[in-house]
């Protein structure tokens, strides 16, 4: 069942360029909840609150409840703009939920038993992970926060595709609906020295200018 997280909303009545100033210089982040059937409707948060939640990744992938003095909309975050330099957030796009629908999002993966697996106890075997996330189809109560990924058996010379995944009930990766060359790569374990032999033929294939052109070929 999905984990829900609760975060405190107030209305914001004053919009434009100036208001959203005047709200980040009273330690609050303008904010706008949009999709369903209602309207648009521009919102503030407090800016620490909010900034906590944002170290964690549940607020990323989870359902969000928005409480508007007690009014609960659920939601899924879809855009966090940052202030370039400054531990600052600068505006938040949050989507409303239907319970009955299907949704579609990315959800983390957490890689388990790497350190105990025949390929990560040995010092000769590098293992890449290609994804880190992956996004994935559900209805709002089924949507895991994250999926886990169990890698206590993998050898060198394994991959893991998306196919591989063992995905809660109800969930989907719509990916693999498109076709066998969809179904990616998502950890791979290769012996060191095919590793670095793949990176010196990349680099090698690099040093040749496009342009260049021998005598003979002239």
């Amino acid at each position: 069942m999905a984990t829900t997280h609760e975060i405190q909303v107030e209305r914001r009545m004053d919009e434009g360029k100036g208001a959203s100033r005047r709200l980040r210089h009273a330690a609050k982040i303008p904010a706008i909840v949009y999709g369903g059937d209602l309207k648009p409707v521009s919102i503030q948060l407090d800016h620490e609150a909010v900034w906590l939640a944002s170290q964690n990744e549940w607020f990323y992938s989870s359902i969000l409840d928005l409480s508007l003095a007690g009014d609960i909309q659920k939601v899924l975050l879809r855009d966090i703009q940052r202030h370039p330099y400054k531990q600052l957030i600068m505006h938040l796009d949050f989507q409303r939920v239907n319970e009955n629908e299907t949704l579609r999002t990315a959800v983390p993966l957490h890689f388990l038993n790497e350190d105990k697996s025949p390929a990560g106890k040995s010092a000769e075997v590098v293992v890449t992970h290609e994804l880190n996330e992956v996004v994935v189809e559900c209805l709002p109560k089924d949507l895991p926060e994250n999926i886990e990924i169990d890698l206590s058996n993998l050898s060198v010379g394994d991959i893991v595709h998306l196919s591989d995944i063992k995905l809660p009930a109800g969930v989907e990766i719509p990916e693999l609906k498109l076709g066998k060359e969809h179904d990616v790569a998502v950890v791979i374990a290769k012996h060191g020295r095919e590793e670095a032999a793949e990176d010196e033929a990349a680099e090698g294939s690099a040093e040749v200018p496009a342009s260049k052109v021998s005598k003979d070929e002239k």
